[in-house]
């Protein structure tokens, strides 16, 4: 398990993530912050529930960083066979609540490993599980949990894993969304355009908080 510094936050202001340096997402509430969580592997083991996107051998990541002036997550790991991106991030908030994983090759051939175990009350319920047309749908009492992506998944032990693998230009989205149960699933996010999005809204809240002069005016060095 992780030490609590190794984990990065992201999140969409009625909710966060906790993403540590191995690509593991060990804590979350979903759709808020009161909720009992679906992912709190931090406070445990990975069987009360994690989200594991990184390369199939594992390990810690050699670089990430917030991009800038958003809560826009980037991760890259350096392996012997290419190099691999992960961007994490939550879009502003409808009435869903979303998490947008984002895979992109840099350099040679990286094969990458998903690892999906939802386990909503603090590990104490396993959701019932489907598969659909674009990725699995989940229900455990009041939530239902969509996952969609291009890349190829499978259930296995009440986990949802996925392999694959991407070379220098290749992209694979992988989009999480939080619906009420009694409600029909809403319409998965389109990655890229939620990116976009994301970023303006973050980038827009930096400039709206910039620093002013003493008469309240924006300071002229922003």
């Amino acid at each position: 398990m992780e030490r609590i510094e190794d984990y990065a936050i992201i999140g969409d202001l009625h909710t966060a993530a906790l993403v540590g340096t191995d690509g593991s997402i060990g804590g979350l509430c979903l759709p808020y912050f009161d909720p009992a969580a679906c992912f709190a592997a931090l406070s445990g083991t990975s069987e009360a529930g994690h989200w594991l996107l990184a390369p199939a051998g594992g390990g810690t990541c050699t670089r990430r960083r917030y991009r800038r002036d958003t809560l826009v997550l980037e991760t890259e790991w350096d392996t012997g066979t290419g190099r691999v991106r992960v961007t994490d991030f939550m879009p502003p908030r409808d009435e869903t609540a979303d998490i947008v994983r984002i895979v992109e090759g840099l350099s040679g051939t990286v094969a990458m490993q998903s690892e999906l175990a939802l386990r909503f009350d603090y590990g104490h319920l396993v959701p019932c599980m489907r598969r659909t047309t674009t990725g699995i749908h989940a229900v455990a009492g009041p939530d239902s949990v969509h996952l969609s992506s291009t890349a190829p998944m499978q259930g296995e032990h009440f986990r949802t894993l996925s392999g694959f693998t991407v070379g220098a230009g290749d992209r694979v989205p992988f989009v999480l969304t939080w619906s009420p149960s009694h409600l029909r699933p809403p319409r998965t996010a389109d990655a890229d355009e939620a990116l976009a999005r994301t970023v303006d809204y973050w980038q827009e809240c930096h400039r709206a908080a910039g620093p002013r002069g003493r008469t309240g005016t924006r300071s002229s060095s922003q």
